[in-house]
């Protein structure tokens, strides 16, 4: 299925590993033009070598901290400048910081806040003109299981951003409709990938991951990054042209969402 992403320039934050990686792989995979950033300079380089020598052809790395306030005009300036255009967005960077309600103080939550929500806010700011003056595009957020139900004790800032998302994603999708620009949200649940949270929590205790899978995973197993890759890079495609406005699951019915 020719997904008409060839030529297309796609931005991913985040890109240097985990859901970012294999998204840039997916969509670099379908012809698009791709833009990545990530703090890690040597991490960032690692990964856009890795898509080259898997034959995509044009990458072009940001180094930035995109939850600053600077981070997102470096990345779509850079963009612009190496393009001329903005096709697709994803917002992918993404974070957490664990603790009862209680416990946390208002660091923790603007942190959280500028990591989870605002650095996919601006840049989708920014991203909007240019997609504009290209007729047309599409913005994802990489929003959670979590975003659509209590996640449980511990996650009251993880829940608020990822929900948070969701509902400006809404909002969005109906402001920008007349524009041809899309804005979805894609809800993850347990993914395991190297180096990734889970992919740690299984090494340091396998028998309670197990016990874990048995409990909350319907399917058996934890989700694969190129799995909620692919959701991804269906929904940046002319495939999915009358989706907008919608958060998609990519869960193994691990979530208990009724909508």
């Amino acid at each position: 299925m020719d997904m008409g992403l060839k030529g297309k320039v796609a931005v991913v934050t985040g890109g240097s590993r985990g859901i970012g990686l294999y998204t840039a792989r997916a969509l670099g995979a379908e012809g698009a033009r791709l833009a990545l950033c990530a703090r890690n300079a040597d991490g960032l380089e690692a990964a856009a070598e890795s898509l080259r020598a898997e034959g995509v052809a044009d990458v072009l790395t940001v180094v930035c901290d995109i939850a600053r306030e600077d981070g997102a005009a470096r990345l779509i300036e850079a963009t612009r400048n190496r393009y001329g255009r903005l096709d697709v967005l994803v917002n992918n960077v993404g974070g957490n910081r664990r603790g009862t309600f209680e416990e946390t103080n208002d660091e923790d939550w603007l942190d959280i806040i500028q990591l989870n929500v605002l650095s996919g806010f601006r840049a989708s700011r920014l991203a909007i003109p240019l997609m504009r003056e290209a007729g047309g595009g599409s913005i994802i957020f990489i929003s959670s299981v979590f975003g659509r139900e209590k996640g449980g004790p511990g996650l009251s800032i993880y829940n608020t951003t990822k929900t948070a998302l969701i509902s400006a994603a809404g909002i969005m999708a109906l402001e920008l409709a007349k524009d041809g620009i899309r804005v979805n949200c894609v809800a993850p649940g347990s993914i395991q990938f190297p180096g990734g949270s889970w992919d740690r929590r299984v090494q340091a205790n396998p028998e309670g991951m197990r016990e874990f899978v048995k409990a909350n995973l319907p399917l058996g197993r934890f989700g694969r990054a190129d799995e909620v890759a692919d959701v991804v890079t269906f929904l940046a495609s002319e495939r999915a042209s009358l989706i907008t406005g919608a958060c998609l699951a990519v869960d193994g019915s691990q979530g208990r969402s009724l909508v």
